[in-house]
């Protein structure tokens, strides 16, 4: 890979692992209003965000369309606040490694959809990987007790995940990593806001203990706004398709750290499902052969040598653009 692609491969790893490792964080809010913790949580994104949005935001968003907007609306909707009521509803009545595995399958639908949207074929060492990715990340989650419900709801989940990836593609390149994410962030705290007065009633907020406060901090100031800024950064340099496999990175992390806190063991089959989420990601990436990172060459690098109105469409479309 050039230097372009293994910076947005290094950024979209460190996105997930840090997405991961935030599970330890979801455990100490089980008694806290779900919704209400969402609205904490990205409104203090958003806050923390705005100061670093860049020159011109204002008028970015002046510039979008209304589908432009309706596209963030559903991206925060359905890749945000709709992802995380999906995995609480599956955890329900299914143990937390079925959504998890389901979640894992997101490689594989990313891998489809965005060349499909684009009006081109699957590339197949992409898909390959996708595919290694999801048996990695299965590897290392298991399966659990579940009921139809569960089932349904995770596969929800499934698809608020691909939303978050495919969803944003559009928006990327006019807004850029870091004014893409503080917006994002303001839609999803508003709907959460929305979601928590219709569900929970004047209860929706209340004041967080140390824990729960150091919780939402963490997820606010670390997860959100590092982790959404690294992972749109990440998929500006090497596309939706790619920068999705490294979505198998966060059962791995989930694994390596619930040791550190006592909610889990790190044994033979999670070393195993490491070990292939981490192939998948080297064959998907194209770092395993001089063909693939050939054909997975950055739209942006042939666009520069070559500039023309359809690579400029090409560009959009696959998320890749000039830095942020």
């Amino acid at each position: 890979m050039n230097a372009t692609a293994t910076r947005g491969a290094l950024l979209a790893a460190f996105a997930c692992v840090l997405v991961g490792g935030s599970f330890t964080a979801n455990s100490v809010l089980g008694h806290y209003p779900y919704a209400g913790g969402q609205f904490l949580r990205y409104g203090t994104a958003c806050l923390l965000l705005v100061p670093w949005a860049g020159k011109g935001a204002t008028g970015r968003l002046r510039a979008l369309t209304p589908r432009q907007w309706l596209r963030l609306a559903l991206l925060a909707a359905v890749g945000m606040v709709g992802f995380n009521l999906a995995v609480i509803a599956a955890e329900r009545t299914a143990e937390p490694a079925v959504p998890g595995v389901f979640v894992g399958c997101a490689p594989v639908a990313v891998a489809v959809l965005v060349p499909l949207l684009d009006g081109r074929r699957p590339r197949r060492a992409v898909l390959y990987g996708a595919l290694l990715v999801a048996v990695g990340a299965f590897t290392v989650q298991g399966w659990g007790r579940t009921d139809g419900a569960g089932i349904a709801f995770s596969v929800c989940a499934l698809a608020g995940e691909v939303g978050f990836a495919v969803l944003a593609v559009p928006v990327l390149r006019p807004l850029g990593p870091r004014l893409l994410s503080a917006t994002v962030c303001a839609v999803a705290a508003l709907e959460s806001a929305l979601v928590a007065v219709a569900a929970d009633g004047a209860g929706w907020l209340r004041r967080p203990d140390g824990v729960e406060a150091a919780a939402l901090l963490w997820q606010a100031g670390v997860v959100t706004v590092v982790g959404f800024v690294c992972w749109y950064m990440g998929m500006q340099r090497i596309g939706a398709e790619r920068a999705t496999l490294f979505s198998g990175l966060i059962p791995v992390a989930a694994a390596c750290t619930a040791p550190l806190v006592g909610t889990g063991s790190y044994g033979l089959a999670q070393a195993a499902g490491s070990a292939l989420v981490g192939l998948g990601v080297a064959l998907g990436s194209g770092a395993l052969s001089r063909a693939g990172r050939e054909e997975d060459e950055p739209r942006a690098a042939r666009a520069r040598r070559s500039p023309g109105r359809d690579d400029e469409r090409g560009r959009a479309a696959a998320g890749v653009g000039d830095p942020d």
